[in-house]
C-alpha cells in the first residue's frame, strides 16, 4: 500500500482573497459541461496528472507548472472528455493509500492506456500500471518509508538523464511489484526495491516507486522535467506573458458584446481578474466592492484608490458593514459565520447589480487550490476541509454565466500574471486575506469592539514586519484575538484583557506552510506595542504551528 508521510504538502485550505459567497456556492465540480469555464486555451498542450487521493498531487501540478508545463488534475474516474478539449501530451498516475489488488481499489480509465500518450506512474500510480497491464503486485515484506538510494540498473534511461549513478529519493509505499508486465524492464532499484523504475520497451510508459515531487527527493524535478521534456516533448511556454495573451482573447471570445460584474475584494486574485477583464472588455466591466466591516485598517479607501482612480474601473462602493454585524451576531462556529457572510454578501451583491441593469457575466477570482479543494477527487480519500468561496454556482434566480480567468492558476502563477500587466508591487506582492475577513480571526461571536480591536493589533503588526523588510518573505502575517482574558499588571493596577496570536508562515502556495521564524527584537517591539497602544490585550504570543497538521488560519 502506498503511503503519503507528511512533508511538504497538504490538502490545501484555501487562502485566496476575494469576495466569501460560500452558502450558496456549492461544491464545484471542474465540469467544462455546466456552465464552468473551459481551460484557459483549448488548445493548450497539458500534462494530465490523475489523482488517486494522494496528499502529493498538488505538489506534482506545482513542479511541472514550475516547468513552465500546463498540467490540470482530475479524478480517477473522469471521462476521456479532456483528451477533446485539451492537447494531451501526457499523463501522471499519482500515489495513493490503496493497494491495487483490492477489490474496491480505484483503477486507471482505460483511456489512458488508449490515448497514444506518455505514462508516468508513481508510487501506487506504479503499480497500477504493472497491475492493469499484465504484471503482479504484491505486499512487501519490508515496508519502505523516508530516504532511500536509488541505484541506476543499466545506463538506458531518459528520465534520470544528466543524473548521477545513484540518487537520493523518499520513499513511501508497503507493496512491490513482484513481476513485470510485458514488454517491461527493471531501470533502477534500492536495496529494498529491486524495482524501484520500470519502462516499456518502447519508452512510452514508466513507474517510479518514489515521490519526485516533494523535497526530500532533491533532484525530483530533474526527473520530472525528463519525462515533461524527454518523452512528452513538451515546449515549456506556459508563462506569464502567454497566458495573459491567451486568457485575455478567451475572455473576448467568452464574454462577446456581454457585460461583466466582479464581486471586487481588492486582494491579489480579484485584483489580476479584474485588470485582465478591464484589458479585453473595458468599461462593460463593473465591480462592486462590499465593505463588509470585516476588513483590515484603512482597507476599504484603499481598494477604492486602487481601482477608481488607479485602474479606471467602473467600481460600485457599498458601505454594509452594520447589515454583517447584525447577520453575525451570536455566531461562535466557524464555518456557520462562513455561510453566514456568504448569503448576506449575496444579497447585497444582488440588489448593488440591480442597478447596473442588464448583466450577463459574473467574473470570479477563482484560483485552481479553490477547485481542488472544494472538490473530493476520491470520496473514500480525499475530503472537504471547508467552505471555499468562489467555487462553484449561483442562486438559481441569478441567471448570470461565470467568468473565472484564473481558475486553472496557482497564487505565484497569478502574482506573476499580475506584474505582467503592469500591476504595482503593492497590489501584486499582497498577503492573501481570507474572504471572511477578521470575523475568521475572532475567536467566538464578532462584536464591532473586536473587530476594533484586532484591527489595531492587526495594523501593529503589519506595521513592524515590515518596517523590519519582512514582509515579502512572508506568506502570510497578521493577528488573531483568542475569546480568552488573562490577568496582567499595568502600573500597580491589576488587568484582565484579551490575548492575541501572532502567525507568520511562509509558503511557495500555502497547500503547506511552515511557521517563520521572526526575529527576536521584531517580536518584542510587536508585543511591547500591542499591550501599550492596545488597551483591551495585555498578552501576546506566538503561533508556531506549521501546515499540515494546522491550518494557516484559526478557523
Amino acid at each position: 500500500m502506498a503511503q503519503n508521510p507528511t512533508d511538504d504538502s497538504s490538502r490545501r485550505v484555501s487562502t485566496s482573497d476575494d469576495i466569501e459567497v460560500g452558502t450558496y456556492l456549492e461544491i464545484a465540480q471542474a465540469d467544462r459541461t455546466t456552465g464552468g469555464n473551459p481551460p484557459i486555451d483549448e488548445r493548450m498542450k497539458t500534462i494530465v496528472i490523475i489523482d488517486f487521493g494522494s496528499q502529493y498531487s498538488r505538489l506534482i501540478a506545482r513542479r511541472i507548472r514550475e516547468a513552465n508545463t500546463y498540467c490540470e488534475i482530475v479524478s480517477h474516474d473522469a471521462g476521456r472528455e479532456i483528451l477533446d478539449e485539451q492537447d494531451v501530451i501526457g499523463v501522471i498516475l499519482s500515489g495513493g493509500p490503496n493497494s491495487v489488488y483490492e477489490d474496491d481499489a480505484p483503477m486507471a480509465p482505460t483511456w489512458v492506456y488508449e490515448a497514444g500518450v506518455p505514462v508516468l506512474g508513481i508510487c501506487y500510480g506504479m503499480q497500477l500500471i504493472a497491475h492493469q497491464l499484465g504484471g503482479k503486485v504484491e505486499r512487501g515484506i519490508e515496508r519502505e518509508y523516508g530516504h532511500a538510494v536509488v541505484h541506476k540498473d543499466g545506463q538506458d534511461n531518459i528520465l534520470f538523464d544528466g543524473l548521477d549513478n545513484e540518487v537520493p529519493v523518499w520513499m513511501s509505499h508497503g507493496d512491490r511489484i513482484e513481476q513485470l508486465p510485458p514488454g517491461f524492464r527493471s531501470m533502477a532499484y534500492t536495496e529494498n526495491s529491486p524495482l524501484a523504475v520500470m519502462g516499456n520497451e518502447e519508452g512510452t510508459y514508466f513507474g517510479i516507486q518514489f515521490h519526485p515531487e516533494v523535497a526530500h527527493t532533491p533532484q525530483g524535478a530533474e526527473i520530472l522535467r525528463n519525462f515533461l521534456f524527454g518523452v512528452c516533448k513538451a515546449a515549456g511556454d506556459w508563462t506569464p506573458k502567454n497566458f495573459v495573451s491567451d486568457a485575455i482573447e478567451r475572455i473576448k471570445e467568452r464574454v462577446g458584446d456581454g457585460k461583466v460584474i466582479c464581486a471586487l475584494s481588492g486582494g491579489v486574485d480579484s485584483t489580476v481578474a479584474a485588470a485582465l477583464i478591464h484589458r479585453a472588455i473595458g468599461d462593460r466591466l463593473t465591480c462592486i466592492f462590499v465593505d463588509n466591516g470585516l476588513m483590515r485598517k484603512g482597507e476599504a479607501d484603499r481598494v477604492q484608490n486602487v481601482f477608481a482612480s488607479q485602474l479606471g474601473v467602473n467600481l460600485i462602493f457599498v458601505d454594509a458593514t452594520e447589515r454583517f454585524l447584525n447577520a453575525l451576531k451570536g455566531v461562535t462556529d466557524p464555518e456557520v459565520k462562513r455561510k453566514s457572510i456568504g448569503a448576506e454578501f449575496i444579497k447585497i451583491f444582488e440588489e448593488a447589480a440591480i442597478e447596473i441593469g442588464e448583466v450577463d457575466y459574473l467574473a470570479q477570482g477563482t484560483l485552481y487550490p479553490d477547485v481542488i479543494e472544494s472538490t473530493s477527487a476520491d470520496s473514500t480519500a480525499s475530503h472537504k476541509i471547508k467552505t471555499h468561496h468562489n467555487v462553484g454556482g449561483l442562486p438559481e434566480h441569478m441567471d448570470l454565466k461565470l467568468v473565472e480567468p484564473l481558475r486553472y492558476m496557482f497564487k505565484d502563477e497569478v502574482r506573476k500574471a499580475g506584474a505582467e500587466l503592469g500591476l504595482t508591487p503593492q497590489s501584486v506582492n499582497r498577503q492573501p486575506f481570507p474572504g471572511p475577513g477578521l470575523a475568521i480571526r475572532i475567536m467566538g461571536e464578532v462584536t464591532f469592539e473586536k473587530l476594533e480591536i484586532l484591527r489595531e493589533v492587526d495594523w501593529i503588526v503589519i506595521d513592524e514586519i515590515k518596517n523590519d523588510g519582512l514582509y515579502d518573505s512572508l506568506w502570510q502575517s497578521f493577528a488573531v484575538l483568542t475569546n480568552t482574558r488573562t490577568v496582567g499588571v499595568m502600573g500597580d493596577q491589576r488587568t484582565y484583557q484579551y490575548v492575541t496570536a501572532i502567525r507568520a508562515v511562509t509558503s511557495a502556495d500555502a497547500m503547506t506552510a511552515d511557521w517563520a521564524r521572526l526575529p527576536y527584537d521584531t517580536l518584542a517591539r510587536i508585543s511591547s506595542r500591542i499591550v501599550n497602544e492596545v488597551d483591551e490585550v495585555n498578552r501576546v504570543v506566538l503561533d508556531i504551528t506549521s501546515k499540515p497538521p494546522g491550518t494557516i488560519e484559526w478557523e
